[in-house]
């Protein structure tokens, strides 16, 4: 399999598993219907496992533009793989999305909440106060992607000369069990504030089929705060990679 069509088919798992708990908690009439944030979170985290699971060998499993970012700044692939990266992944979140909306369609057209509706495909902030907002996203994607770094081994040594091939970076580069562990933790400890989206393609890309889909009785597909879960997860990404590189100096 080319890795970008890993990363497609890891992306659309991520998507199908992560927004799909979300509509089984938000829509009515499901068997898991306000079950709540545990429920939300633990899905999601299965929802990497299985993402990672399924392209780690192949393509690193960044699943992830602020992931592949940090992996270009860092070296770890080339421009040209990168962009074919973000394309994978924007076109697996689209299509993951549209396959909730497919398995939930009946759901949704009981469903009266406008905003639980768009919930199942973007994030939106409790407190609408973008500057707080995009820090939020921009920390809960530092804490992803930094101990990627610190979690990953970049070679094995055997004897003085012998290297062994580095894996190929990414969230699978530390393994699917504990990226999937990662997620939990980051959506239990820091998705309070904005749903901890921390991954460009996991809201954009559903954000536009929220738009595009004809989903009964939909809002508006709030373009005002799109690019706060863009541009914050983008700035952690920054973030992380400048504090590796600190930190890889000083030892």
């Amino acid at each position: 399999m080319h890795p970008f069509a890993a990363e497609f088919i890891g992306t659309m798992i991520l998507i199908l598993f992560g927004n799909g708990v979300v509509a089984n908690v938000l829509l009515s009439k499901t068997n898991g219907n306000g079950t709540g944030w545990l429920v939300i979170c633990t899905g999601w985290g299965i929802a990497v496992f299985l993402g990672a699971s399924c392209s780690q060998d192949i393509s690193g499993a960044h699943l992830n533009p602020a992931v592949t970012l940090a992996m270009l700044l860092s070296n770890d692939i080339a421009l040209y793989d990168s962009v074919g990266y973000v394309i994978a992944q924007m076109l697996g979140a689209a299509v993951g999305a549209a396959l909730v909306f497919a398995f939930y369609r009946e759901h949704f057209i009981l469903t009266k909440d406008q905003d639980a509706k768009l919930g199942c495909f973007a994030n939106a902030p409790v407190i609408r106060k973008f500057p707080q907002a995009c820090f939020c996203e921009a920390i809960g994607t530092f804490a992803l992607i930094l101990p990627v770094f610190l979690m990953s081994k970049p070679s094995i040594f055997f004897g003085d000369d012998s290297i062994a091939e580095p894996p190929i970076m990414g969230l699978g580069a530390v393994g699917a069990i504990p990226i999937g562990l990662l997620v939990f933790g980051i959506g239990m400890s820091l998705g309070g504030t904005t749903g901890y989206a921390i991954n460009p393609a996991r809201d954009l890309a559903p954000r536009i089929m929220h738009w595009l889909l004809p989903i009964p009785g939909k809002r508006d597909s709030d373009w005002a705060y799109s690019w706060i879960p863009v541009i914050g997860p983008c700035i952690g990404a920054i973030l992380a990679v400048a504090v590796y590189r600190l930190l890889s100096f000083s030892l």
